[in-house]
Order: structure tokens, then C-alpha cells, then sequence
């Protein structure tokens, strides 16, 4: 699974990182992805998916 953030709807509200800091972090004022999802993090990746906002972060 791979997860992605629009940067440009990205609020920097860091709730994803909360879910999931094994895939998001801040990186200045907008969450990044930090490489692939591990195995065993894919429901964490699809609950800060669902958490966020604005819907800035798609999990495929």
C-alpha cells in the first residue's frame, strides 16, 4: 500500500501523524509521507485517511 498527501490541500494539522507515525510526519506546517506503509499499518494509514480534514491523504 501507498499512501500520498496533497501539499496543497495539506491544513498541517498533524492528526495523521498522531494515527499513523510510522507513514506521515510534519515537515514544516504540512504533513510528508515517509516512504511506503509497512505491513501491518495499513488500517492506520486508512483511519488518518479518513481523519483528515480536508481529505488530503489518499491510501492505495
Amino acid at each position: 500500500m501507498k499512501a500520498s498527501v496533497d501539499k496543497d490541500t495539506c491544513i498541517g494539522c498533524g492528526l495523521c501523524v498522531n494515527d499513523c507515525p510510522e507513514v506521515f510526519e510534519m515537515q514544516g506546517d504540512k504533513a510528508v509521507v515517509k516512504g511506503d506503509v509497512p505491513a501491518g499499518k495499513e488500517d492506520s494509514c486508512k483511519t488518518a485517511a479518513a481523519n483528515c480534514p480536508v481529505q488530503a491523504i489518499k491510501c492505495e
